[in-house]
Parts: C-alpha cells; structure tokens; sequence
C-alpha cells in the first residue's frame, strides 16, 4: 500500500470511508457530507454497520462504530473494508478521521485496514487481488498522523506474519524454516540469532527438547533470537512454543489432527513480537526463545513410560506424548534462565484443550507468580481485545505431577485442572525465576471468523505484548 497524508483534496474516484459514532450522527453527516443523509432507517451508525452511496464526487462508505468502540472493534471494522467491499476501492482509499478519533482509535483502524488486504488462498491459481499499489489517502488534523501511520504500517505487518506462520501448511512451515525466517528477521533487524540443531541442542543438554521431535524426519531446531539496544529501559524473555504439526506421538491424536498445523501459535506471536520490538526501535533489551519441532511418529518416536532428561537436570517420566509442548517448553525456559540475566520471563503456547474448556474461545488462560506482572497483562490484553485471566499456581496441584520413578511426570491424567497442571509443570523448569508469566492461548490463537471460512490464525499475543511492553517504558 502507499500512504498518502493529508492531501488538500482526495483523489478522483477515490472510495471516501467516514467513520460514524452513533450519537450526533445527524450534525456530523451535515457537516462532512454537507447534506443531510442517510435517513436514520438506513444507517444510525451502529457497532458493525455500514452504509454506501455515490456523491457529486466520490463514492462514500460510511461505517457505523456504535457509542464508544474498543481497539478491535475499530480494528475489525476497518478491516471489513478490504476484506468485504474491495471492489469499492478500485480507485483508491480515502480515510476520513473526525477530529474527535484520539491516537489509539486512529492506530486501530489503519491496523485493521491493512489487515483486511490478507488473504490465505495461498496456493490457488487464482490469486486474491493484491494491494500493494493501492493508494492511500489519510486524512486527520492530529499532529502525529504520519508518525502513528508508520507505527500502524509496522504493527500490522508484524500481525499478518505472524497470520502466515500459523496458515501456512506443514510442508512450509518446519523447523528448519523457523530457524531460517529468525536468521532473515536477523540480517534485516541487526539481531543476534542462534540456531542450535541437533548436535549442538545435545551438546546443551537440551533432552526434553529433543526427546520430542526423535520421531521425525524433519530436524529440531532451538532457535535464540536477541535484540539488544544501547540503554535498554529492562530485560524481558519471550518463550514460545513451536511444534510445527502435532500428531500426538504415539498417543495419536484421534480427532482435528488437520488443525495441527496451529501448535506453533506461540512461537508465531514470539517471532512477530520481535520483529515489532526491532522495527519500533523499542527501548528494551528482549531475549526470545523458540524450540522448535514436529511431534511425529517412527520407529524413534519418544515413548508413553520413557524416562528423559532435561536442560534443568530433571528427570521427567512421559505419561503422554501428545503433552509434548511442555517438554520443549521446560527445556526453553530452563536455557532463557539460566543464560540471560532476564527482569521478566513470558511463555506463550498452545497448550491444553483445558483452557478452552475453561474459557472456550474467549481469552488466554494467565498464569504468574507476580502479581504486578499478572495485573500488567490483563490490563494490556483488556486495552486491545486480546482477553487473559489467571487460574491459580497453588502447591497443590503440582503436587499432581509428582513421578513414582523420576522427579517429575509431564501429564497428570486426569480429566480435571489440566491447565494449571500443565502450568505447574512448567514452573518446575523456571529455576524460581520472581516473574514468570505463562499464557496458555490453546483457545485464542487459532480459530473461525468472519474473514475466513475455515479455522485461521489470529496473531493472539503481538499486540498484547507490544502493549503490555510500552506500558512498563
């Protein structure tokens, strides 16, 4: 897309879209239409709603906001606009912000315009219509429309990355291509990136790790990704899980398994993040880690009963093989711990069905033994409609993952609190790092919409965490 700011008059042909509150929809049509019109039978400028018709010299879309709309409510309107009415922006885009819009409206709505321009038809012969040259004008009297327009640009970018790297299918995304988009991320953002395979992870005592992907062709990859500015504001640790396709293991999936090109949903908000981070030039010192695998099934594959090691030094017996996420994780939060002086430690997963058991599909499921940090999170998922809530880290039910024959089992199976299990397990692998936060985002981070006709990705966590960041700076 090319951005235009500000010109003194919108192109010809140009689609004009006006952004509408529903109170005062009367006299803010008067004066930007000069014209009183629609009548309120057609258009009162309700959440959601949206409303078209030819001018003296432009066509206009109208798009209904209600009284006092959310980030992603502003996000996903605008977002409709590409995404639905296409064919109306043939001439060029023309964006209309009333002076009332504040920065993190007008933030939302070019966010979500440029997300509408995404498309998962990857591999059809017909290739959805492409954006690229589109022109688009900007219109707003803020002073810092240009500087929030750029930002915007690169929040989205950064979302729709994170779209491909869960949409894509498994034959794409492997291992081997993580490990090769964070050397790209790398050479373009100045990063410093360590891509361990098999040897090395060995070397490193990465056992769990690797335990995990012994059954496939395709080879693990731990994946080190460091963005260090001169006078960082503190040090944060990313961590996310990356199982590129998820059959199970030998406890084999037995329903969905086509969705399991999605388990590597946290690592996809990770990476995103990063790229984020370097590309607002945030003041921040961030460490992310990636373990990258695909749990699949030979005659390797790890085994229900084994007994394996891992980076922590803990001895972990498998009860489950399909409750593999925790075993990579375990080993990436015992490295990021034990080899980076880090102020605050984040994992994101697709972890459990219990989560979505809990919280269907409407928010993250938190996990924290910090209390600030817990607050922080939800607070900055609240802002922009990327919901948590906390469930309990009570000693107890760590106490469900004591092993008979080694120090830790990685599924306590049974049919209840398997969310907080599962987050218990992790725990053990933090060396009692003071603030840890764990998300487990099994519900959020892949899912229907009104964008697509089959499950997609939703980029759950990258603006969370941009925002829970700039909140601290």
């Amino acid at each position: 897309m090319q951005f235009k700011i500000n010109p003194k008059n919108p192109s010809t042909g140009a689609l004009k879209v006006i952004p509408v509150f529903e109170n005062g929809i009367s006299e803010f049509l008067t004066e930007k239409l000069a014209l009183p019109f629609p009548p309120a039978s057609l258009f009162s400028g309700k959440k959601d709603t949206f409303y078209s018709f030819e001018s003296k010299d432009h066509l206009v879309l109208l798009v209904g906001l209600g009284d006092n709309p959310e980030y992603k409510t502003l996000e996903n309107s605008y977002r409709r606009i590409l995404a639905k009415q296409a064919s109306l922006a043939e001439n060029g885009i023309f964006l209309d912000f009333p002076d009332t819009f504040t920065s993190a409206q007008l933030e939302a709505a070019v966010v979500g315009f440029q997300l509408g321009a995404y498309s998962i038809g990857f591999y059809k012969k017909e290739k959805a219509k492409d954006f690229k040259k589109l022109k688009v004008e900007i219109s707003s009297t803020m002073e810092k429309v240009k500087y929030l327009t750029e930002r915007a640009e690169k929040i989205a970018a950064a979302k729709i990355e994170a779209f491909k790297l869960v949409d894509l299918p498994p034959n794409k995304i492997t291992p081997e291509y993580l490990g090769d988009w964070a050397k790209d991320l790398g050479k373009k953002s100045k990063l410093d990136i360590k891509v361990f395979d098999t040897k090395k992870a060995k070397s490193e005592g990465l056992e769990a790790f690797l335990a995990v992907g012994r059954g496939s062709a395709k080879e693990s990859k731990f994946i080190i990704l460091e963005y260090r500015p001169s006078k960082p504001k503190f040090h944060l640790g990313l961590v996310g899980k990356g199982v590129t396709f998820d059959t199970g293991g030998l406890n084999v999936k037995t329903q969905g398994m086509h969705h399991m090109k999605s388990d590597m949903g946290g690592a996809a908000a990770v990476l995103a993040t990063v790229q984020l981070v370097a590309d607002l030039g945030l003041p921040i010192h961030l460490t992310a880690i990636v373990p990258a695998v695909e749990n699949a099934i030979d005659k390797d594959a790890y085994l229900p009963s084994e007994i394996i090691g891992s980076h922590a030094g803990l001895s972990i017996e498998v009860i489950d093989t399909d409750a593999e996420g925790r075993l990579i994780l375990a080993d990436g939060l015992s490295y990021l711990v034990k080899n980076y002086q880090v102020d605050q430690v984040i994992d994101l997963a697709t972890l459990t069905g219990s989560s979505i058991g809990t919280f269907g599909f409407e928010c993250a499921a938190l996990f924290s033994n910090e209390g600030s940090m817990s607050h922080g999170l939800q607070e900055a998922g609240e802002a922009i409609g990327e919901k948590s809530w906390p469930l309990p880290l009570w000693e107890n039910y760590g106490k469900e993952m004591d092993s008979e024959i080694a120090e830790i089992k990685n599924y306590h199976g049974k049919p209840f609190a398997g969310a907080i299990t599962a987050a218990k397990f992790l725990q053990a692998f933090t060396h009692e790092h003071p603030a840890w936060a764990h998300l487990d985002i099994a519900g959020v981070a892949f899912g229907d919409s009104e964008f697509a006709k089959t499950k997609t990705g939703t980029a759950y966590g990258v603006s969370l965490l941009l925002r829970y960041i700039e909140n601290q700076l």
